[in-house]
C-alpha cells in the first residue's frame, strides 16, 4: 500500500467516525498532520476521493462521506424492460430512475445515486456512477448470420461484448447459454465467455429456464454434489436411529398438494386433560447435508427451491428432496420434532425440541381434508383419521385467535395457479386457494417457527430470526390517503404504528367485495420486506416477538442452518465460546445472502407468471371479460380479471375526450364525457394485443357507445 493510498483510508475513517461534514482544517486535526506538504498531500488526496465519488465536497468547502449524505444513496439497481429503473435500498423506500436518469447503468450494478425529487409519495433519483459492475451472468441466444454464430443478449445491454472464439466453438445455433465477462477493454467494451448451457430455443420449458438463468436459478447441480447425493442411502440404517426418539408408533401424517413430492412437515395431534399436545415434525435434512460438503455448498448457493408456473428448481437434488429427506407415507424418516402442549387460550404452554424417527401413517391432501373439514365428506382411506382431523381443525382456530387477539394481520392476497400442458404452455389460470386445510398447516407451521425462535432467543444462542420491520409512517400515511380517495373511511389517528393499529386499519378496508383483495395487496406494499437477519426485531405481520423459519428445510437454506443450530446447541449441548464465536461471525453472511436469493427467486417467479400470463391470452385476444382497475397512471389504467390475469388500458384506445389524471386520488376523469375511473372500479374490457416476448397484455374498455358500435 502506498503512501497516498493510506492517506485515503485514514481520511474515510476521520469521516466516518463524524456526525457532521468536516473542513480541510479540521481533517487535518483530526489526522494529526504537522507540514505543508502534508497538507497539500491531504488536499489532493481529498480530491481524488471526491473525483471517485467516494467523497461529496459541499458548497462551503467541507467534506464528508456519500454514505452518510441524506440527499445520496447506494444500492443495486433494477432496470425494467419498459427502460425505467429503482435503486434498492436497504434501509429505506425504493428510489424510482427514470430512464433518462440511468445514464450507463446497468441492471443490477451497484450505483451512486442523487435524490433530485420527493412529493412523500414517490422518490425520484439521477444515477451519478457507478460503484459495482457484475456482469458475471449474462443471458442470451446463439444466433447466424450465415458465416458466424454470435451471442444475443436477451436483454438489450449497452455495452458491446467480444465473446472469445473458444467458447463460441461449443455452442449451436439457438441455443440459450449464459455469458460472463472477463475483461473491461474500455470504452463500454469487455471480453466475455460463454460460461454455461442452458437449453435450445425450441426446448419445453424454454421460457421458464432462460429467466431462471437471468436470476441465476439453474436446474443442474455440480457434478460433486450429485456424487455426495447419489452416495447417501435409500432408507433410515440402525446408526441412524442412535440418538433419538422412536415416534415409528405415532399417528403422524402429511397434508399437502395431491403433486407435492418433496415432503418436509407432518404433524401429530393428541389431547392430554384440557391440553393440546401438538407435534411438528420437519426432516432432518442437516443430518443428510454435512456442513461445507458440496451438497451444502450448493444448497447455500441457491438459497432456496424456486416455484415459477408448474416447474420446481430444487435447492437440494431429487435423491434427497423426494428421497431419504421426504416424508414419505409408511417408512421410516430421520426428523427433528418439535413438540407443543397448548392451552385453550392458543398458548404454548411447553415445549420440547428433539431429533426424532417418524413413520407417516397417511399422505393426506389438501382436498380430501377439505372434503371433511368444510363439506362433512369422508374421502376413502381416511375413515381412520376423522377425529384427528376435526381436533386439527378445533386447535387451529384457537391459535389463529391467538394471533389475531395480540394484533396479527391477515393480507390474504390472491396468487395465481398457472396449468401448464405437456409441452410446458400455459392453458389455464386459475386462483390458488387458502381453504381449512391449507390454513390449519399453515397456522401449525406458524407455532412451530415462534417456539423454535423462543427457545433458542431465550437460550442466547447467536441464530438466524426471520423479521418484518415497523412500517414507516410516511408510508402508512400515503396508503390511508389513497384508501379514502378510493371511497373508505378510515377512522383514527396512525402516527405511531404498531400491529393492533394496522389490524385495526385493515378491518376498516375490509368490506367483504370483490376489492378487498386488491387493497389487501396495496396494503403488503406500504409494509417493509421480511428478511432474514441475526437481529431479532420480531416479526411486524404476525405480531410475534420470536420467530424464525425452522419448518421447510428442503427448500429453504436458513430453515436447514436453524436446524444446524439445533443440533450443535441443543441437542450435542455444544454452547461454549468457541460454538458462539463462530455462529456470530458466520451467520450475518447466511442471513443476507438468503434474504437476497430469496428475492431473486420472487422476482423470477413474477416474470415467470406475467409471461405465461401473456402466453395465455394470446389465445384469447378479442374476447370480452369483467375486470377490476387496478391500478391508475397518467397514461392509463391496469385491469385485472377474475382469474388475476393483469393487462393495461391505454388511454388513446378509449372514446375521444380530455382526460385527466388525478394522482392522490388515483383515478382518471374525463372532461365532456365526466366519466371517472378509479382504482376498484368494475369494467368491462376486451384483451386487444399480446406480446409475450415483453409480458405485455393490453385491453381496451368496452363503453356503452363502443358496444353499439361493434354490434
Amino acid at each position: 500500500m502506498n503512501l497516498g493510498d493510506k492517506m485515503k483510508e485514514d481520511i474515510v475513517a476521520v469521516l466516518e467516525r463524524s456526525g457532521i461534514a468536516l473542513d480541510l482544517l479540521s481533517i487535518s486535526d483530526e489526522l494529526e498532520l504537522k507540514t505543508v506538504e502534508e497538507l497539500r498531500s491531504l488536499d489532493e488526496e481529498l480530491d481524488a476521493l471526491v473525483k471517485d465519488f467516494v467523497v461529496y465536497k459541499t458548497k462551503k468547502d467541507k467534506y464528508m462521506l456519500y454514505s452518510k449524505c441524506a440527499n445520496f444513496k447506494m444500492g443495486k439497481l433494477s432496470v425494467n424492460k419498459k427502460g425505467f429503473g429503482f435503486l434498492i435500498v436497504n434501509d429505506g423506500e425504493d428510489i424510482h430512475i427514470a430512464r433518462e436518469n440511468i445514464g450507463y447503468a446497468l441492471d443490477k450494478d451497484e450505483v451512486l445515486v442523487e435524490i433530485i425529487a420527493s412529493d412523500g409519495k414517490k422518490i425520484e433519483g439521477k444515477v451519478l456512477k457507478v460503484l459495482k459492475r457484475d456482469l458475471s451472468n449474462i443471458v442470451g441466444i446463439i444466433k447466424s448470420d450465415g458465416k458466424n454464430i454470435y451471442f444475443d443478449p436477451k436483454e438489450k445491454i449497452q455495452i458491446e461484448l467480444e465473446i472469445t472464439k473458444e467458447s463460441l466453438a461449443s455452442c449451436v445455433e439457438g441455443e440459450i447459454v449464459v455469458v460472463k465477462t472477463i475483461e473491461d477493454l474500455g470504452k463500454n467494451k469487455y471480453s466475455a465467455e460463454v460460461v454455461k448451457h442452458i437449453c435450445h430455443k425450441d426446448d419445453a420449458n424454454e421460457d421458464i429456464l432462460t429467466i431462471a438463468a437471468q436470476y441465476e436459478i439453474y436446474p443442474e447441480f455440480p457434478e460433486e454434489a450429485m456424487k455426495e447425493a447419489e452416495a447417501l442411502p435409500n432408507e433410515v440404517l440402525d446408526k441412524d436411529r442412535v440418538g433419538r426418539r422412536d415416534l415409528t408408533d405415532r399417528k403422524i401424517v402429511t397434508i399437502d398438494d395431491i403433486t407435492t413430492k418433496d415432503i418436509d412437515d407432518a404433524i401429530s395431534i393428541e389431547k392430554d386433560g384440557d391440553l393440546y399436545v401438538l407435534g411438528v415434525h420437519i426432516a432432518d435434512v442437516s443430518y443428510y447435508v454435512r456442513e461445507n460438503s458440496p451438497l451444502d455448498k450448493e444448497a447455500f448457493v441457491r438459497g432456496t427451491s424456486s416455484y415459477l408456473a408448474d416447474a420446481v428448481i430444487p435447492q437440494l437434488p431429487h435423491k434427497l428432496s423426494n428421497g431419504i429427506c421426504s416424508l414419505n407415507p409408511n417408512v421410516d424418516r430421520c426428523a427433528i420434532t418439535c413438540e407443543m402442549k397448548i392451552d385453550n387460550s392458543g398458548v404454548v404452554v411447553e415445549s420440547d425440541i428433539y431429533p426424532s424417527i417418524i413413520n407417516s401413517k397417511k399422505k393426506m391432501t389438501y382436498t380430501s381434508v377439505n372434503h371433511y373439514l368444510m363439506d362433512g365428506i369422508v374421502d376413502e382411506g381416511y375413515e381412520d383419521f376423522t377425529e384427528m382431523m376435526r381436533n386439527m381443525q378445533e386447535l387451529a382456530h384457537i391459535i389463529r385467535a391467538e394471533r389475531v387477539r395480540r394484533g396479527a394481520s391477515d393480507f390474504g392476497t390472491d396468487e395465481p395457479k398457472i396449468v401448464c400442458d405437456e409441452s410446458g404452455r400455459a392453458i389455464d389460470i386459475k386462483k390458488r386457494e387458502q381453504l381449512e386445510g391449507e390454513k390449519l398447516i399453515e397456522d401449525f407451521m406458524v407455532a412451530a417457527n415462534e417456539t423454535v425462535a423462543r427457545t433458542i432467543s431465550q437460550l442466547g444462542i447467536p441464530s438466524i430470526y426471520r423479521v418484518h420491520d415497523v412500517p414507516k409512517e410516511e408510508k402508512i400515511a400515503a396508503y390511508i390517503t389513497f384508501c379514502v380517495s378510493a371511497g373508505k373511511m378510515i377512522k383514527g389517528k396512525y402516527k405511531t404504528m404498531n400491529p393492533h393499529m394496522f389490524q385495526k386499519l385493515l378491518d376498516q378496508i375490509t368490506t367483504g367485495d370483490e376489492t378487498d383483495a386488491i387493497f389487501r395487496s396495496m396494503a403488503v406494499r406500504c409494509m417493509p420486506k421480511a428478511k432474514y437477519d441475526t437481529n431479532n426485531i420480531g416479526h411486524f405481520g404476525l405480531a410475534s416477538m420470536y420467530y424464525t423459519h425452522f419448518t421447510s428445510p428442503i427448500r429453504r437454506y436458513p430453515d436447514l442452518q436453524v436446524h444446524r443450530i439445533l443440533r450443535t446447541c441443543l441437542f450435542e449441548h455444544n454452547m461454549d465460546n468457541k460454538t458462539f464465536n463462530y455462529l456470530e461471525q458466520h451467520l450475518p453472511g447466511v442471513a443476507e445472502h438468503s434474504s437476497e436469493r430469496e428475492v431473486a427467486a420472487t422476482e423470477a417467479e413474477r416474470a415467470v407468471t406475467k409471461k405465461k400470463m401473456s402466453e395465455y391470452m394470446e389465445n384469447h385476444i378479442n374476447e370480452e371479460y369483467s375486470a377490476i382497475i387496478s391500478g391508475v397512471m397518467k397514461n392509463g389504467f391496469f385491469v385485472q380479471l377474475d382469474n388475476l390475469v393483469e393487462g393495461f388500458v391505454n388511454l388513446e384506445t378509449l372514446p375521444n375526450d380530455i382526460y385527466t389524471f388525478v394522482e392522490e386520488h388515483q383515478c382518471i376523469i374525463a372532461k365532456n364525457s365526466k366519466k371517472k375511473y378509479t382504482f376498484g372500479d368494475r369494467v368491462r374490457v376486451k384483451c386487444i394485443s399480446v406480446n409475450v416476448e415483453l409480458s405485455y397484455i393490453d385491453f381496451t374498455l368496452i363503453t356503452e357507445g363502443k358496444d353499439d358500435r361493434d354490434k
